[in-house]
């Protein structure tokens, strides 16, 4: 039985889910803090707290919903072997001699695959 992947809208609702609670946490901190520094005001206490907590957790959830639905491994498990080995070569680069060489080699090969087309 294969496992069911999450669909797009899912990870949009399970992004806005996490920002949203990460935004109130965040939210009840620095409304918190800014009611013990510069008092209530006119609205009082509690309106100004829950109006901190509502906008950290719109403003969180908005981009973490964005964010998780960009951040799709989709394409990455749709490479095919010769692309994976070769983006694989390149994250092994060990030092900056190796990855100039690698640099000059690509160089030379486009330059000839260029001079070929001509």
């Amino acid at each position: 039985m294969q496992a069911h992947q999450p669909s797009t809208l899912d990870k949009l609702k399970m992004g806005a889910m996490m920002g949203g609670t990460a935004g109130m946490a965040m939210g009840f901190l620095f409304g918190s803090w800014t009611i013990i520094r510069y008092g209530p005001g006119p609205n009082g206490a509690l309106a100004t707290l829950s109006k901190y907590m509502l906008n950290q957790a719109a403003f969180f959830g908005f981009f973490f919903s964005i964010g998780s639905v960009i951040r799709n491994d989709a394409e990455l498990s749709q490479l095919q072997a010769p692309q994976m080995t070769r983006y694989a070569a390149a994250m092994a680069i060990r030092s900056r001699a190796e990855g100039a060489q690698m640099m000059k080699a690509r160089w030379e090969e486009e330059k000839r695959r260029l001079l070929r087309q001509a």
